[in-house]
């Protein structure tokens, strides 16, 4: 069975060594059989009552059903009447003196479809997010509450990741809050959920489901490598599978690089932000729509086939002094540099390199890479958040005065090997446990991902497909759906409102695997619709009807 908890952790050298760890993280049998249910018919405040091994419920609320409903929610309530059930495991306090415990949430449906999800968190974690069932992309902002599992009748699941508090100071530096958060505060929370709805309803699940994006995703990913018996479908969206290594050293990579082209202050300090200006970011998009948007049939502000892309920005580099209109050489340098990826001095590369795409002028695609603030302090995401969990979680051991703008790309990868054997979930690509139980997967990934490359995920479904043998094999058990123009999980110039959780559903338990899943525009393209085509398929016009409508559009 899986492991609950590791009262002697074991060093991150131990565990490193065991390459994806499952001598450590328990085997891939089935969770353990729960208990017969003794709540069953006793409402929400019977769960106050229960009592399982290392849990403690800290609250329980019955939840009305809210007969408010957003204008473009036609039936049915916002949340359905169910029941909130707030608890801890596995209490102990850390080598560095600090109370922890794996916190969750579960929330349980008056009338359930007999389904179950796990939500995904993201970031370092720290906080239990509202257990609704998060969907994919943007879809709550077209859909409101119908797009949440919960309102679908699933008994859904969220978790902390076994640490309180999003910066990775606070639980880094204890072994046990590192291996938590790698993979064992989500087993646990995954058996303690399955043993409450056996309670609670008098039976344990039809069917599981894992999804989340970021580091959700990479949970997702996770989950189908050492736990395969959980889940019989699992959706990984922008999935953080090389955040402990690749990404962040491409992090590092492009803040040294954007950085050493950035206008300097009075005081002679470089000013990241101003590498690159609005301007500077709109002409690149617009020089990569003339590039490319054209190839899929339709200019239309998208590019649907990203491997089409050959785009070189040295075609906006100014011939004299640098304008509005041009790029400077250092600047087309720098973009090169960073959209290459990062390598090593031998020429190695250490992560992927990114595709071309319109999103590089969306908000978000900036607020990753170079942040907005006007002084020499950067306030990018890759400085606040990254550098934070490289110094905390990812190094071994931390490093508080780690500073990102400072990596060794030579001599600093080294020290993320440790953690990484752990916590990342690239290097397994024999999905079998997983998939010979009849378990099915679905990816996500916008094309302008600011922070993980859609190009690594690309790598790893055809790494997953060679180990399958072929595509073919591959794609009856999962699919890769490339979103052009998203950046990070949802936004962009995209149609990044799409149904993950209907695609899943119905491929488990309808046998219907999705050949398209149509998406919608939100804050760009409203109105719009595309098929999200399966890879290596992509979306193209048929040459007739309105280039609004997905109908017009074919996979090929």
């Amino acid at each position: 069975m899986g492991m609950h908890f590791l009262p002697k952790p074991m060093t991150l050298a131990v565990l490193g060594s065991l390459g994806i760890l499952c001598a450590a993280c328990g085997s891939n049998d089935d969770a353990p059989a729960v208990a017969s249910a003794i709540l069953s018919g006793s409402g929400c405040a019977g769960m106050e009552k229960i009592q399982l091994p290392n849990v403690t419920i800290r609250s329980v609320k019955e939840v009305a059903a809210d007969s408010t409903r957003p204008a473009n929610v036609t039936s049915g309530a916002f949340l359905p009447a169910h029941c909130v059930v707030t608890g801890a495991a596995d209490a102990y306090k850390g080598s560095d003196g600090v109370d922890r415990y794996i916190g969750f949430e579960l929330r349980l449906p008056k009338t359930w479809s007999g389904q179950f999800l796990f939500q995904g968190g993201g970031g370092n974690d720290g906080v239990i997010n509202p257990a609704l069932g998060t969907n994919t992309g943007a879809l709550a902002a077209l859909d409101g509450s119908n797009a949440y599992a919960l309102s679908r009748g699933f008994a859904v699941v969220s978790t902390d990741g076994g640490h309180q508090g999003t910066d990775a100071s606070v639980y880094g530096k204890d072994e046990r809050g590192r291996i938590d958060h790698a993979y064992n505060a989500y087993d646990r929370t995954a058996q303690i959920a399955k043993q409450m709805i056996n309670l609670y309803y008098g039976r344990t699940p039809d069917h599981s489901y894992f999804m989340g994006c970021s580091g959700g995703g990479r949970q997702a990913m996770m989950f189908s490598q050492r736990f395969p018996s959980y889940f019989d479908g699992i959706v990984a969206s922008a999935p953080a599978m090389r955040v402990a290594s690749g990404a962040s050293i491409s992090a590092a990579w492009e803040s040294q690089t954007y950085n050493a082209i950035a206008p300097r202050d009075a005081a002679g300090n470089p000013v990241l932000s101003r590498a690159f200006s609005e301007s500077d970011l709109n002409l690149v998009s617009n020089g990569v729509l003339a590039a490319c948007d054209a190839k899929d049939g339709v200019s239309d502000g998208m590019v649907q086939n990203p491997s089409s892309c050959q785009f070189d920005p040295a075609v906006l580099q100014c011939t004299g002094a640098k304008n509005d209109s041009c790029l400077s050489g250092e600047q087309v340098a720098a973009l090169k540099k960073g959209f290459a990826g990062p390598r090593n001095a031998a020429g190695t590369a250490l992560y992927a390199s990114w595709p071309w795409d319109a999103g590089i002028r969306a908000a978000d695609w900036r607020n990753w890479k170079l942040g907005t603030s006007t002084t020499a302090t950067p306030n990018s995401r890759f400085i606040t958040l990254i550098q934070n969990a490289m110094a905390y979680e990812f190094l071994t051991p931390y490093d508080a005065n780690f500073n990102i703008l400072n990596f060794d790309f030579e001599k600093d990868p080294q020290r993320l090997a440790a953690y990484s054997a752990i916590y990342d979930s690239y290097r397994t690509t024999d999905l079998t446990p997983y998939t010979s139980r009849g378990g099915k997967m679905l990816f996500f990934h916008g094309v302008s991902d600011p922070i993980f490359s859609s190009n690594d995920t690309v790598d790893y479904y055809q790494r997953v497909a060679a180990t399958a043998g072929g595509m073919d094999k591959a794609q009856s058990f999962a699919r890769l759906f490339l979103v052009p123009g998203m950046t990070h999980c949802s936004g962009g110039p995209a149609t990044d409102a799409y149904d993950g959780l209907a695609a899943i559903v119905n491929w488990v338990e309808k046998g219907a695997a999705p050949a398209s899943v149509t998406a919608r525009g939100t804050t760009a393209f409203p109105g719009r619709s595309r098929p999200l085509c399966p890879y290596p398929q992509s979306a193209r016009y048929k040459g007739t009807g309105s280039v609004e409508d997905a109908s017009n559009f074919v996979c090929e």
